[in-house]
């Protein structure tokens, strides 16, 4: 007898099954086969059909379908997917029609902003704190604050004034801009003091929320057309848009429209709590639908399916 009081377990009379009878959850029919050129459709098929390959595929899928449906494709951005250099693909999906409308937290909106009149964003933070600079570039704030004092929701209001005051030689890489131009929907969803903007002496409070609540409401109509087919893409934003997403779902569906079969997805380099659940899993609860999680940087992840969408069929 062992010092521990019990003997190990005999494992002679163990049952077994054959593996053939057991099955498999991967199969060599699944695998990945080496990619020998013919473009991105051709490489979207070589990909293995498990796990994250197999949902870029369907995410691939499902924008392909509700393009061809005419049904919304609304993408989420955070400010990331706009400084690294992402808008030029997303002008171009959007004039291909594979994104119908934009939600912009505050950062996304200024980074395009700044591109547009400058050809340039992202200051060195660490470099700009200690003296308390950080924030304060006067063009960004004056006009920004400037431009949200008339009666337009603060995406369209940002798109109108940079018609107006954008460089000539920036102008056609803003999403902002060209959104506006080509009048797609862009929200911008801000909480007071998270935007360097708020702290310009301009900034008003009573403008900031009026046209931030009016891009909330017009937010609801755009995920109202979801239902049935749509598409809603988290792109960088961990915190913000998830849950004003989430919040546009519940009104939607409280006030009786049907909000029901309907793909979501959350594309990041880290997958965080409420993407997870306020894109990818909650909105689907008891309603049909498919969420999924595409974990990967940006500055290759967005591009790629671009080029995918550009040569898929439904």
């Amino acid at each position: 007898m062992s010092k521990y009081g019990r003997e190990p377990l005999d494992l002679g009379g163990l049952r077994t099954l054959s593996i053939h009878a057991r099955g498999g959850k991967v199969r060599v029919e699944d695998f990945a086969q080496p990619f020998s050129g013919g473009g991105a459709k051709a490489w979207l098929n070589s990909l293995p059909r498990i796990l994250a390959a197999d949902s870029f595929r369907a995410v691939v899928d499902a924008i392909a379908q509700a393009q061809s449906r005419k049904k919304m494709i609304l993408w989420g951005i955070g400010g990331h997917v706009i400084k690294c250099g992402l808008a030029p693909v997303l002008i171009d999906l959007m004039r291909r029609r594979y994104a119908t409308a934009f939600a912009l937290n505050g950062a996304a909106a200024i980074h395009d902003f700044e591109i547009a009149i400058a050809g340039q964003t992202s200051e060195d933070v660490e470099a700009v704190l200690p003296d308390g600079t950080f924030g304060t570039a006067e063009e960004t704030g004056r006009e920004m604050n400037a431009a949200l004092h008339g009666e337009a929701g603060f995406g369209e209001a940002l798109g109108g004034h940079l018609e107006k005051i954008a460089d000539p030689r920036y102008a056609s890489v803003s999403l902002l801009h060209e959104a506006y131009r080509l009048a797609i929907p862009v929200t911008v969803h801000v909480a007071i003091g998270t935007d360097t903007p708020h702290t310009h002496p301009t900034a008003d409070g009573g403008a900031i929320g009026r046209a931030t609540h009016q891009d909330f409401r017009l937010l609801c109509a755009l995920v109202k057309e979801l239902n049935d087919g749509g598409v809603y893409l988290n792109v960088g934003s961990a915190v913000l848009l998830p849950e004003v997403f989430l919040k546009a779902v519940s009104v939607v569906r409280n006030l009786g429209h049907p909000l029901a079969n309907f793909t979501t997805a959350n594309f990041d380099f880290l997958q965080h709590y409420r993407p997870r659940v306020n894109v990818v899993e909650r909105p689907h609860a008891r309603s049909g639908g498919k969420g999924y999680s595409i974990t990967g940087h940006h500055e290759i992840m967005i591009p790629l399916l671009a080029a995918a969408l550009l040569e898929s069929t439904p």
